[in-house]
This record gives C-alpha cells, sequence and structure tokens, in this order.
C-alpha cells in the first residue's frame, strides 16, 4: 500500500552498510514493487472503463415501455389521453347535449366549467404533490374524474350536467399537472424528453380521433355513453400508475406550510383566479361597451392578483428559469390553440370549404405536433444539463411562419385554400419541439420539493392561454359582425386581428427563449 513505501524505504537505508547484495535485492524488489503497481493501475483502469461502459449500454437498452417503467407509462399515457378526450371529443357532441337537457341559452358553459374547474384542480394537486408525494393526489384526481364522468353521464337536466363538468374539469387539472410531477420524479433525467414527447401525443391524438369517436358513440348508443364508457378505462388508467408511484413514497424535504389564514392559499387563490377569469370570459361575450370594459377590467385583475400567487415568484416578469419557463407555455399555447380555435372558421365562411375539409388542417397540425415532439424527444440528449434555447427559440420561430403562411391561406383568395392546411402542419412541427423542449428544461430546473408547483404553473398558463385568446378571438369576431358591412368582411377583419396577435405572441416566445435557464447568455 502506498502509505507503507516509507516505511520500507527506512528500512531498506538502514541496512544500506549491509552490502551491495542487499542494495540490489533492494532495488530488484522495489522494481517489482512498481510493475505490480502498474499492472493494479492497469486492472483499475480498465474496470473503469468497463464501469463507464455498462452505463451506457444500460442506456442504450433503457425505454420508457420496458421495465421498470412500463407501468408507469402506459398509465400516464392512458390517464392524459381519457382527459384530453373529455376535453376535445366533447365539444361534438355538446349541441346534442343541451338541446336534449334544454341547456341551449348557457351553451358556452358546457366548456367553461370544465376549463375554469381545471384551474382549481391543478393548483391544489401540484401543491399536494409537493407534499405528499404524486400517488394521492393523482388517486384522488383520476377518482373525482370518474365521479364527474359518472354525473355528466346520467344529468337529467343541464345544471346536473354543468356539475358533472365541473368535477370532470377538477380531474382534468389534477391529472395534467401530476403527469409533468410523475415523470420528473419517476424516471431518469435521460429518460424525461422522450415522455413528455408521449405525454403531447397522448394530449393530441384524442384531440385528432375524439370528436369522431365521441359522434359515433353518440349515434350507436348514446351521447351518455361519451362519459359513461370511458369508466372502466379510468379504473385501468388508476391500475397501472398507482402502485408505481406509490413506491416512491413522499417527497424528501416538505415544505414549510403557508401561514395566515384559509383565505391566502394557494387554492383559494386558485378559486379566485377561476372567477376572475370567468368573469373576463363573461363581459367578452357582452355587446354593452360599458359592462364589457368593467367586467374585463375586474376580472382581468383579479385573475392576474390571483395569478401572481399560484405561480412561482418571478412569473409575470419572466425571471430567468422556472419563471421564464412557465411563460414560454403560456406564449406557446396562446399562439398555436388561439390560431387553431379559429382556422375552421376561416376555411369554412371564407374559402367556403365543408367542415371536413377544414379539420384537415387541424389533423395536420397535431400529426406534425407529434412528429415534432417525438424528434425532439430523441434528440434532447444533447442539450441535457444545459440550456435548450436554440430548439426553443427555433420551434417559435418555425411556429410562427407557420401561423403566417396557414393566415395567408385563410385571408388571401390568391392562394390556395390548402396552403392554409400546409401552413398548419409547418406550425405544428414547431409547436412539437418548442413545446418538448420548453417543458423537459422547465421541469429539470425545478427542485425536487417544487415539481409540484412547476408542472402545475405551466398547465395554468396554458389553461389560461386557451380560455383568453379564445374569449378574444371570439369577442373580435362578435364585434366585427356587429359593425361590419357584410359577413365575409367581418369574419375576416376579426381573424386578421386574431392571427396577428397569436403570430405576435409567437415572436415574443422566440425572443424570450434565451433566458429560459438560469446563468445563461
Amino acid at each position: 500500500m502506498p502509505e507503507q513505501e516509507p516505511k520500507v524505504a527506512e528500512d531498506a537505508g538502514g541496512c544500506g552498510d549491509a552490502g551491495a547484495g542487499k542494495g540490489a535485492g533492494a532495488r530488484a524488489g522495489n522494481g517489482v514493487r512498481e510493475d505490480l503497481r502498474d499492472s493494479v493501475a492497469g486492472i483499475r483502469g480498465i474496470r473503469a472503463d468497463a464501469a463507464t461502459a455498462a452505463p451506457a449500454a444500460a442506456d442504450h437498452r433503457e425505454s420508457v415501455f420496458r421495465a421498470p417503467y412500463a407501468a408507469l407509462t402506459w398509465g400516464i399515457v392512458l390517464s392524459v389521453g381519457l382527459v384530453a378526450f373529455e376535453s376535445m371529443g366533447v365539444a361534438t357532441v355538446l349541441p346534442e347535449i343541451a338541446g336534449r337537457l334544454g341547456g341551449l341559452g348557457a351553451y358556452g358553459w358546457g366548456l367553461s366549467a370544465l376549463m375554469l374547474a381545471n384551474l382549481i384542480g391543478t393548483v391544489a394537486a401540484s401543491r399536494a404533490a409537493d407534499r405528499r408525494g404524486p400517488a394521492r393526489p393523482l388517486a384522488l384526481g383520476l377518482a373525482v374524474f370518474a365521479v364527474g364522468c359518472a354525473l355528466a353521464g346520467s344529468a337529467p337536466d343541464w345544471p346536473l350536467f354543468l356539475t358533472g363538468r365541473f368535477l370532470q374539469g377538477l380531474g382534468v387539472g389534477a391529472v395534467m399537472a401530476l403527469a409533468y410531477t410523475a415523470i420528473a420524479l419517476a424516471y431518469p433525467q435521460r429518460l424525461r424528453a422522450r415522455m413528455f414527447a408521449l405525454v403531447s401525443g397522448g394530449w393530441t391524438v384524442p384531440s385528432l380521433i375524439g370528436p369522431t369517436i365521441a359522434a359515433l358513440i353518440s349515434d350507436q348508443v348514446s351521447w351518455r355513453g361519451v362519459f359513461v364508457l370511458l369508466l372502466p378505462l379510468v379504473v385501468l388508467a388508476a391500475g397501472l400508475a398507482l402502485p408505481p408511484l406509490r413506491r416512491l413514497g413522499g417527497p424528501e424535504r416538505v415544505p414549510a406550510p403557508e401561514g395566515g389564514p384559509w383565505w391566502s392559499t394557494p387554492v383559494a387563490h386558485s378559486v379566485l383566479l377561476a372567477a376572475g377569469t370567468g368573469v373576463l370570459l363573461a363581459g367578452l361575450e357582452l355587446r354593452q361597451p360599458v359592462l364589457l370594459a368593467v367586467l374585463v377590467l375586474a376580472g382581468g385583475a383579479a385573475a392576474v392578483g390571483a395569478l401572481r400567487s399560484v405561480t412561482p415568484v418571478g412569473t409575470l416578469s419572466a425571471r430567468r428559469g422556472v419563471p421564464t419557463g412557465v411563460v414560454l407555455r403560456f406564449l406557446l399555447c396562446g399562439a398555436y390553440f388561439g390560431s387553431e380555435a379559429f382556422l375552421p372558421l376561416g376555411l369554412v365562411e371564407l374559402r367556403g370549404l365543408s367542415a371536413t375539409e377544414a379539420g384537415l388542417g387541424l389533423s395536420a397540425g397535431a400529426i406534425t405536433w407529434v412528429l415534432g415532439a417525438a424528434w425532439q424527444g430523441r434528440a434532447d440528449s444533447r442539450w441535457s444539463g444545459r440550456s435548450r434555447a436554440v430548439p426553443i427559440g427555433v420551434g417559435f420561430v418555425v411556429l410562427l411562419v407557420g401561423i403566417v403562411v396557414m393566415a395567408l391561406g385563410v385571408l388571401v383568395d390568391a392562394t390556395p385554400s390548402l396552403t392554409a392546411v400546409a401552413g398548419w402542419a409547418i406550425g405544428g412541427a414547431g409547436m412539437g419541439v418548442a413545446f418538448n423542449a420548453a417543458t423537459t428544461d422547465t421541469m429539470e430546473q425545478a427542485t425536487a420539493d417544487r415539481q409540484g408547483e412547476a408542472s402545475g404553473s405551466m398547465q395554468l398558463a396554458q389553461t389560461l392561454a386557451v380560455a383568453v385568446l379564445s374569449g378574444l378571438g371570439g369577442a373580435a369576431v362578435a364585434l366585427s359582425d356587429a359593425h361590419g358591412s357584410s359577413h365575409g368582411s367581418s369574419v375576416s377583419a376579426a381573424l386578421t386581428a386574431t392571427f396577428t396577435l397569436t403570430a405576435v405572441l409567437a415572436a415574443a416566445g422566440s425572443l424570450l427563449a434565451r433566458r429560459v435557464r438560469v446563468g445563461a447568455g
């Protein structure tokens, strides 16, 4: 051993007068020891190389669809797919439901009830995950979602149906927030980008095929089957996802409880956020300018005040790191979904396409979103541990190009109408790349005890973006229709304003992308 060599040298030195033979023997012994030392070092080097190569080989074989991740992977993807189906697919059969249950006068609340409850479920579940781990809040979220499905599917009147939709919304918010939290806690860093890509697919694919499936169920069975037939799948999703999450346990360091009265808690602020957003959306539907302004300002002020309390510190000022990641999610979803919501309207009203043909645009965007996210997930290893500002910024730019090309295809008669479909395919690819890269980078920077907060805040930003941009676009259409000289010109003016706004959001995101990571240039 190295620490014994000085003593050996001293002993040899003490015997130096004993004769040249002993000195030569000592030198020979030292040479043997050096040879042995070199051999041991070589062996250690070989072992080190083998140890380095073993994880690389393991990484090559590792997959989110293999043990020990397979059950959790399928559970998360199925959970996300179910809530996506209820969020998007039900829109197809909602007119029939409203007609049968006497809810045509309050039709919009069939969608708004789910969306506003989504805000509350997102905050409540994400904060609970930071304190207890994701298993219990996910179990509760799926249970509430199932109760909402059962209640909506058996409702005898519109108010009870809206109650079921509200409960569904609580579950949707919980599932979507906890999906990202579970991925960040249960998967190694090298697999997270792939899982985030799968979650994107788990949302976009049901959004693509959900309306058709819901219509078939309604025609062949009953509209009630759209809700009730999902219940066994909810049980299956829980059975797959919950056991692996329970084995994770709770967080190692639990955040300190918030002080103060109950009305100062994040959940109470999320209720205020939902109420303020609801008032804002209701105001946007009004035709009286004074009352519209009062409700929009009051609702907006309440929502912004509450938003400051339920998002990471520095979100409203786009502080570097996680706060900027939350803002990027808002800009992405505002630009993408704000454009997508009015693409079918433009193709049908301005370009004379059928509803089926207009749906091609939505399908093209959904497919390329999945492809873009999958590509980014496979290529993400080159960015791990450092800023993903480049793929995020490029994704925003591609989305911006897609919005411009799509708008030309909708608004300019001289361009073929399929230009809009091609444009939205471009936009979908940019969305997939930027969405996946921004989510991965944001969750990578969140500490273990703040994964739920980061995930929930991004989901919150997404829901708000969809709500606000859809409301603004709808208000633009209503305002233009009230003051336009003809229906076509009013729709064209409203869509021009809407697409201009969404393009500005995409451009802002491309500039903000460099702030996604703390310490990045």
